[in-house]
């Protein structure tokens, strides 16, 4: 351990980084606090999801004086709220940046009432035939899933019920993947018109050109996206977009999103799918919206392209993305130029969250 630490040490980027075989110690929450304020060390904010992105964590941290990365607890509660987040960029339709309309509903109101007559309000309010739900307060493909007709309705709806952790694959009318459940279920649920896309596929059937290529119809105008943006507060700077191949089913998995060796991620989009002129216009939108919503440090936004013109249609905002080996974020960073490499990326969010405390 001594020798790997002093060949770190050699190593400009590890200034401040230490190395410690001690075994690690259990802490409350207020205790580690304490600990880490006397350290005067800074938190790098990993929890993605629950009290590590609902603004909880940051309250805690910022009441002590500790600095930590990532936006701040009003961000972070705005953000971990779909609706809230909708309403704050709402007004920025004439810039580009637009929101799916929603039907908010408590999951008691779902599980007394009959799903036929609830399916025939959604598609009178949202004026669609296809609808997505998912929960009202939660990240990730958590409990998100396409319903095609009230039969899948009451499919959801009884896992609800029965507080199952996953849905089977293919158990609704559309094919698709497990569908993870949250658990406990979500007080309340949100309905939104469901965006078509083309398929992107990988083939391997020969071309001239080349054994494996792109297969893209582009018949519809919107592509799915996930975005990275990073900066000081008011300041946000977009990374290049990614589109994540989906293996199977409508809706990325947790596995697609997180998992090495499953979803295959492009960044950014390739030039047959999507323009130059429309991808600048979608990173000048990710930034007024990480702007508008007081995003700071580092975040992750979800969102579908109009790959014609570049505009924006908003799905939700990570504060706190998912941090694995897969992580997107570090692709896109790979891609700036120059490069920014995953030990640069990440001494720049802590350098980041010292300049904020300071």
């Amino acid at each position: 351990m001594k020798e790997l630490e002093q060949a770190l040490r050699k190593q400009d980027w590890f200034a401040g980084f230490d190395i410690s075989d001690e075994q690690p110690s259990k802490y409350s929450l207020q205790q580690w606090i304490n600990h880490v304020k006397e350290a005067k060390a800074v938190v790098f904010i990993a929890v993605h999801g629950g009290i590590g992105e609902d603004g909880t964590i940051q309250s805690l941290l910022e009441s002590a004086g500790v600095p930590y990365t990532g936006p701040g607890p009003i961000a972070s509660r705005t953000c971990m709220d779909k609706v809230a987040t909708s309403l704050a960029v709402d007004h920025l339709a004439s810039h580009g940046i637009h929101t799916i309309p929603k039907d908010v509903r408590a999951s008691e109101e779902l599980l007394q009432t009959s799903p036929v007559d609830i399916w025939n309000e959604l598609k009178t309010k949202l004026q669609t035939v296809t609808v997505c739900v998912k929960p009202a307060r939660d990240g990730c493909s958590t409990g998100v899933a396409r319903l095609c007709c009230p039969e899948d309705l009451e499919v959801y709806t009884n896992a609800l019920r029965r507080k199952l952790q996953r849905l089977p694959a293919n158990c609704l009318s559309r094919a698709h993947g497990v569908i993870e459940m949250p658990v406990p279920p979500p007080e309340s649920l949100i309905f939104e018109p469901y965006i078509e896309t083309d398929e992107i596929i990988i083939s391997n059937e020969a071309r001239d050109d080349s054994s494996r290529h792109l297969v893209w119809k582009g018949e519809k105008e919107w592509l799915e996206i996930t975005v990275g943006a990073v900066g000081k507060r008011g300041e946000m700077h977009s990374l290049n977009p990614s589109i994540t191949v989906k293996e199977s089913g409508d809706i990325l998995s947790l596995e697609e999103k997180f998992q090495g060796g499953t979803g295959i991620n492009l960044t950014p989009p390739p030039a047959s799918i999507m323009s130059e002129d429309a991808l600048q216009k979608c990173k000048s939108c990710i930034e007024m919206m990480a702007n508008t919503l007081g995003l700071e440090g580092f975040s992750r936004i979800d969102a579908f392209v109009n790959v014609r013109n570049g505009e924006v249609l908003l799905i939700e905002v990570n504060t706190v993305p998912g941090m694995t080996p897969s992580t997107v974020l570090i692709h896109q960073a790979l891609t700036e130029e120059p490069p920014i490499y995953p030990h640069k990326f990440f001494r720049t969010l802590l350098d980041l969250a010292f300049a904020r405390a300071n």
